[in-house]
């Protein structure tokens, strides 16, 4: 009897132990696995389609250009504080930086639609008409290099994962929501009068999909921002947003310093 019940959690613990170990080649860049595992298969509620901005709270950061030296809500180090005061939103746009404050740190902040789509079976697209960003959450095999940082960096995504490992835990895990992480992102401003952030600051970012009253969807991104080049603590905001029908209102346009 004991043998038998010793031989049972042995092989438990084996399953259990390659399933684990499945899991975490999402996160951290294990081979792909077969369509009936993929992330996509997994995914505990359904992002794709068309999302609109909804400004809710930030007004006055988000539909309008700050002045230059409001840094309310966000804790700057002094040498970003110097950089924020030298502001000079011509010089950016002759430089060809347009751009800075649709970044990966700043892009849902900006009132803008989104449209999200799987472009294969382990790696989703975000598509935004604001200043026609595009990122790319990648489940796995990220790229190791890029040739130049880009706006909206290198994303990793993974399902945030509950439930018991044990081999006599209630259940098996079971993805909740999404997750990701990014970095290797070009310089740019939290809000368009000049705040910067840093290429090595780090973007969490969790998305959590809400039902509301007559079947409207809503989505909840909650981000944190770790810049310590830039920030005395992290960043912390959430942006909502609402489904919408395909494309309506669909209007990508170029970024403005303004």
């Amino acid at each position: 009897m004991k043998k038998t019940i010793k031989n049972f959690a042995l092989c438990a613990a084996v399953v259990l132990g390659a399933v684990g170990a499945a899991g975490v080649s999402f996160a951290q860049g294990g081979a792909p696995m077969a369509k009936e595992m993929s992330p996509k298969k997994m995914e505990p509620y359904d992002l794709t389609g068309y999302w609109v901005s909804i400004v809710s709270e930030n007004w006055r950061f988000r539909m309008v250009t700050p002045p230059k030296g409001d840094f309310e809500g966000i804790f700057l180090t002094k040498k970003a504080m110097d950089i924020a005061n030298a502001w000079d939103p011509e010089a950016d746009k002759a430089a060809g930086l347009a751009c800075k404050a649709y970044g990966g740190a700043a892009i849902m902040q900006v009132p803008t639609r989104i449209h999200i789509y799987w472009s294969d079976y382990s790696t989703l697209k975000f598509d935004f008409d604001a200043g026609k960003q595009e990122r790319i959450a990648y489940f796995h095999d990220a790229p190791k290099e890029a040739p130049s940082p880009g706006w909206q960096g290198v994303t990793r995504a993974e399902w945030e994962m509950r439930g018991m490992m044990g081999a006599f835990g209630p259940g098996m895990p079971k993805p909740i929501a999404l997750k990701t992480v990014t970095t290797r992102m070009r310089p740019g401003y939290f809000r368009k009068n000049g705040i910067p952030y840093s290429g090595n600051a780090v973007v969490t970012e969790y998305y959590d999909l809400l039902p509301g009253p007559d079947g409207i969807e809503y989505l909840v991104v909650k981000t944190t921002v770790d810049d310590p080049e830039n920030l005395t603590q992290p960043y912390v905001l959430s942006s909502n947003f609402k489904r919408i029908p395909a494309k309506q209102g669909w209007d990508p346009r170029p970024c403005t310093v303004k």
